[in-house]
C-alpha cells in the first residue's frame, strides 16, 4: 500500500482550554491515567531525543520511571550514546504517543543526574536479570555477537550473587520541564494543540496553530 493513501480521521477526542487544567503537570497526570485506564500498550514508553556535541540529533524510546513536580525521570546506562549526549548538552525532549487516544505530549527541558541513594533505590527493585545486564552490556559499543552479552551476564551473575550493586556507570536522569504540548487529534487534520511555557515561574498556557 502506497503510504500517501494511508489516512485516519482523528475523531476520538477534544482538548478545549475549558478542559485543560492550569498547570501541565495535573494536564499529564489526567492523561496518562487516562492511557492506563484505557489498556493503551506501554504507556509509559516515550521517545527521548538528545543532541550531542556534533550537533547530529538521536531519538530511541526509554521508560518514565517517575514523574512529579521536580520532574520527568528514566535510568539508563552513562556511557551509552544518549548518556554522553546528554553529558556533551543537558537539554532534551521528550514524547509519549498514545496511538489508540490519538493523543501526543511533548516534554523540553535541561536534563540533570538523579542523587546516587535515590539511583539505588530504584536499581535494588529491578528485576536480578536486568540488574545484571546493567554489568553485561557496554551500551552502544559496537559487539561481535550476543554471545558477548551471555558471557558477560554469566560472569556478573559469578561475581556477584544475588545482590549485583548499581554500577558507577549506571543511574538515572531527570529532565526539568520548561515547556509542555498537549496534542489532540481532530477532523480535518484541525488537530488541537495546547502549550504550557515557563515564564517567569509560571506557566502561560496557549493554543498553537496544527
Amino acid at each position: 500500500m502506497d503510504p500517501a493513501d494511508m489516512r485516519i480521521s482523528y475523531e476520538r477526542d477534544t482538548l478545549d482550554e475549558s478542559q485543560a487544567t492550569s498547570e501541565p503537570l495535573q494536564q499529564f497526570t489526567k492523561w496518562f491515567d487516562e492511557a492506563i485506564a484505557a489498556k493503551v500498550p506501554e504507556p509509559n514508553a516515550m521517545t527521548l531525543a538528545t543532541v550531542g556535541a556534533d550537533c547530529r540529533p538521536s531519538t530511541r524510546i526509554v521508560l518514565v520511571k517517575a514523574f512529579d513536580s521536580a520532574g520527568i525521570t528514566f535510568y539508563t546506562n552513562f556511557t551509552s550514546r544518549k548518556g554522553r549526549e546528554l553529558e556533551a548538552n543537558p537539554y532534551a525532549a521528550l514524547q509519549f504517543h498514545w496511538v489508540e487516544l490519538q493523543r501526543v505530549v511533548r516534554i523540553e527541558g535541561r536534563v540533570e543526574h538523579v542523587a546516587g541513594a535515590e539511583a539505588d533505590a530504584y536499581f535494588a527493585s529491578r528485576p536480578l536479570d536486568s540488574r545484571l545486564g546493567a554489568w553485561a552490556s557496554p551500551q552502544s559499543e559496537v559487539i561481535a555477537n550476543r554471545g558477548v552479552l551471555v558471557a558477560n551476564a554469566a560472569k556478573a551473575s559469578a561475581r556477584f550473587g544475588l545482590k549485583p550493586p548499581r554500577p558507577e556507570h549506571w543511574g538515572g536522569y531527570r529532565l526539568v520541564p520548561d515547556v509542555w504540548e498537549f496534542w489532540q487529534g481532530r477532523r480535518s487534520r484541525l488537530h488541537d494543540r495546547l502549550r504550557y511555557r515557563l515564564d517567569d515561574g509560571r506557566w502561560v498556557r496557549e493554543r498553537l496553530a496544527p
